[in-house]
């Protein structure tokens, strides 16, 4: 079954959120390297990664169909954050932002009765689960270190040990 115009298109603005995604993480990266938070910069890096990742599926599964894929422009993100804890509560809310992106995804493809695009998107519902947890518990341990810089320099070092999903 052919993707509705509507689908493709739908999919074709995700595929783009993704890459708008990876760039606001890779200017994260650049703030907290600013910041001398290596550990922070290097989590972030990969966080851009995966969402590049994600936005090659995207590309993929409209390959797949038939579909042509089109790049739209990337705005430019915001480059400083006045905090560590400020820079993830901003990837939370635009991960939460990608969430309702997706969920509404999945509301079309019902629309449109296309099973093939909702079990795709069901990859997606179940990763961002794990990418709004993820950013929550690194908000939990930010505001529990609060002004310790020592604190914080173990965390940076905790989470520079973060390896790239499979």
């Amino acid at each position: 079954m052919a993707l509705s115009k509507t689908m493709s298109d739908a999919l074709n603005k995700q595929f783009n959120e993704e890459l708008n995604s990876a760039y606001l993480y890779e200017s994260m990266a650049a703030d907290f390297y600013a910041k001398n938070l290596p550990g922070f910069a290097a989590w972030m890096t990969l966080q851009a990664g995966e969402e590049r990742i994600h936005s090659e599926k995207f590309h993929r599964y409209l390959d797949e169909n038939g579909e042509r894929v089109f790049y739209a422009a990337i705005p430019e993100p915001q480059a400083e954050w006045k905090s560590p804890v400020d820079a993830i509560k901003a990837a939370l809310a635009h991960e939460k932002y990608i969430t309702k992106r997706i969920h509404d995804l999945v509301r079309l493809a019902r629309k449109d009765d296309d099973i093939a695009t909702e079990t795709f998107l069901g990859w997606y519902v179940t990763e961002q689960i794990e990418e709004e947890s993820t950013a929550q518990s690194l908000i939990d341990k930010l505001e529990m270190v609060g002004d310790n810089k020592v604190g914080l320099y173990q965390l940076d070092k905790e989470v520079s040990t973060r390896q790239q999903d499979a």
